[in-house]
């Protein structure tokens, strides 16, 4: 009873908007073959619901337990497992572990016990858990993600191998969207990226740098001014980061 949690990249990041609250987008997600956890069942007899291996993170603040919360299903199947994670994905680094994590279990339970949740139901449960956890539910090598992360439409991207770095800084995901709210939403062009979500990833990093691919990059730039002095030069920036990636 276990699955692999994969991380993902993103290889462009555009916003589009901001809507009660929320940042809306449009962006290019890429599954990392070389990169995973792994989520595991494990037998034991277990007081209330157990997760073991996630770097001391509170139970309630686990993107697991989150994701088993919203799923709201009556079982006692975790009176006799605890859930085990082995995590290889750094946190903090713009690839998405902790939804990977959560969306991993998700399909994981599901499967095991026989739930027989739709994946577009599933997705639907995780986009109120993570804006990244729909793409990890549907479980495509390449999709593009647009709204708040609920729309995920899989794109046939060229085949290509993806070299990564993450430096030791860890970047909080909602302090740079905070950033890009307050200095750079208002600079957003829309006509800028039209037309992206119809090309292959070599197509547009051919034609953009880091700064132009990912609109978190400046805002994380802002937020985390050392990152660029360990940013690679040309490379690009997936996510909210810290990672730096290259396609090979």
């Amino acid at each position: 009873m276990t699955i692999k949690a994969h991380a993902k990249i993103n290889t462009f990041l555009k916003i589009t908007g901001h809507k009660n609250g929320y940042h809306t987008l449009l962006s290019r997600f890429i599954k990392v073959p070389q990169l995973y956890d792994t989520i595991s069942f494990v037998p034991q007899k277990c007081n209330s619901f157990t997760i073991e291996g996630c770097q001391n993170v509170p139970i309630k603040s686990n993107t697991i337990y989150k994701a088993f919360k919203a799923m709201n299903i009556k079982t006692d199947f975790f009176n006799y497992h605890k859930v085990v994670v082995n995590k290889t994905i750094p946190s903090g680094a713009g690839l998405g572990g902790g939804s990977s994590d959560a969306s991993s279990f998700m399909r994981l339970f599901n499967k095991v016990c026989n739930l027989n949740i739709p994946t577009s139901t599933l997705a639907q449960i995780g986009s109120r858990v993570g804006a990244d956890i729909p793409f990890f539910i549907y479980n495509y090598n390449s999709a593009n993600v647009s709204g708040f992360g609920e729309i995920v439409e899989p794109f046939e991207d060229e085949n290509f191998e993806i070299e990564l770095y993450t430096p030791n800084i860890h970047c909080d995901t909602p302090l740079v969207y905070k950033t890009f709210k307050k200095h750079l939403l208002k600079d957003i062009n829309l006509d800028s990226f039209r037309g992206w979500d119809k090309l292959t990833t070599p197509e547009i990093l051919s034609k953009v740098d880091a700064i132009e691919a990912n609109d978190l990059y400046k805002a994380s730039l802002i937020a985390y001014p050392e990152l660029k002095d360990v940013a690679p030069k040309g490379w690009y920036f997936s996510g909210s980061g810290s990672t730096f990636f290259k396609i090979i």
